[in-house]
């Protein structure tokens, strides 16, 4: 469950083979852990997917999602990503055995591309020793990690809505964000308390 995520070009070779290549789009290492289950893979595609990693039209950084650009993913399983350390040496017994990480990384790229566009969301080959080439653009790379409880995946969820409902404010403006809080403040039972009225103002984003 854990992921790199990197603004990328890029491509895979088995040898001299070139086994996967995208544009512009997103290379996503996908280390997969002992624990992890589909509502971590769930929870890791969705977040793939909506990461707003591009510029929009206007140049505005962090404003676009591969999904909004029509971009390209590129999966590779990276099972070193669960690595600790005992001393020097890497460990990777935190990492799912090959033969249920296979059938759970398949799983991942089908569910992606159920979400998205199947034919931009390639994938290396597992279990192979590739050269992956990647030209990083900006450099931009981020870690992915799905939550470890169901109270830790509320919490974020809670904390995801609360950012959507700021994003759009803010796309409103100002002007536009007071005239809709004065129309909610008319539709108020008159009779209705003081305490009423702030019930609905704990309800506004901090």
């Amino acid at each position: 469950r854990f992921v790199n995520v990197s603004r990328i070009t890029r491509k895979c070779k088995l040898g001299e083979e070139q086994v996967s290549s995208i544009g512009r789009g997103l290379c996503v290492l996908l280390g997969i852990s002992v624990d992890d289950t589909p509502r971590d893979a769930e929870y890791i595609v969705r977040k793939i997917l909506s990461l707003r990693l591009f510029e929009d039209e206007s140049g505005r950084s962090w404003s676009r999602s591969v999904m909004d650009g029509n971009l390209e993913v590129l999966c590779v399983s990276q099972f070193t990503l669960q690595c600790v350390l005992k001393g020097n040496k890497p460990d990777f017994h935190c990492a799912m055995p090959a033969e249920l990480a296979q059938p759970f990384y398949n799983s991942i790229l089908e569910d992606m591309r159920s979400a998205y566009k199947p034919e931009l969301v390639k994938d290396g080959k597992f279990g192979a020793f590739m050269q992956v080439h990647i030209q990083n653009d900006g450099p931009v790379t981020v870690e992915l990690t799905s939550p470890s409880s169901l109270t830790d995946l509320k919490q974020m969820a809670k904390q995801e809505k609360q950012q959507q409902r700021k994003e759009k404010t803010r796309a409103k403006g100002p002007a536009e964000s007071g005239r809709e809080k004065g129309s909610q403040r008319s539709r108020q039972d008159p009779s209705a308390s003081s305490g009423a009225e702030g019930d609905v103002s704990s309800e506004r984003e901090p």
